[in-house]
């Protein structure tokens, strides 16, 4: 797989940033959280699951591949872009696939963006499980309003003590807040990427 974005130097500490299931790496959010990284010293690997790659060559809108087809997609790309452990993460499903390979030699630790928890309206479809096992760094940041998992919501989910989940303020699932909350979209977003570098970069620096 050849279908890579990258932002940032070389010789700084990377984080591998994985999409969600709709939109691909160049989706605008992507965009924003990338070069927000990069401008904190942060280099940004940003590559497209091979569903993605099918749609940015032929324009069809398909469904995800299955798990382990984007599992194997996304250790390609860990073990291409990685010299020494390394931080991954993504965006929603991207997220959830980063978190699932937490175990793997080369990750140093995930940050899910977005986490899906559930489907919107189906609760019961929990798929959170292995959160509660992670032994591994991870930083879960999810809107407030997330159809995915609200905030009131997570309180009643189980996550190991290595688990740290940061609220974006009236967020929805693109940390999009209502324009009655006072806060902005804008705002939002550097919020996110600030929680994000200090993630990073605090996971670097524990090595």
């Amino acid at each position: 797989m050849s279908d890579f974005l990258i932002e940032g130097k070389s010789d700084q500490p990377i984080f591998v940033f994985a999409h969600g299931a709709g939109a691909g790496m160049d989706h605008d959010f992507m965009d924003a959280i990338a070069k927000g990284l990069s401008q904190r010293g942060i280099q940004v690997v940003r590559f497209n699951f091979p569903y993605m790659v099918k749609r940015s060559l032929d324009g069809k809108r398909r469904p995800p591949d299955r798990a382990p087809k984007l599992l194997e997609a996304y250790r390609e790309v860990i073990n291409q872009f990685a010299k020494q452990p390394i931080v991954i993460g993504g965006k929603s499903m991207g997220g959830r696939m980063a978190s699932l390979l937490a175990e793997e030699s080369l990750v140093a630790g995930v940050a899910c963006l977005g986490f899906p928890f559930h489907p919107p309206g189906k609760p019961e479809n929990y798929k959170g499980e292995h959160l509660a096992k992670l032994d591994k760094p991870c930083l879960i940041l999810q809107g407030e309003r997330d159809a995915f998992g609200k905030r009131d919501e997570l309180d009643e989910f189980e996550f190991s003590d290595r688990v740290c989940v940061e609220f974006i303020p009236d967020g929805d699932h693109s940390f999009k807040p209502r324009k009655s909350s006072g806060y902005s979209e804008s705002e939002n977003i550097t919020l996110a990427t600030q929680y994000l570098a200090d993630f990073i970069l605090g996971t670097y620096n524990e090595d």
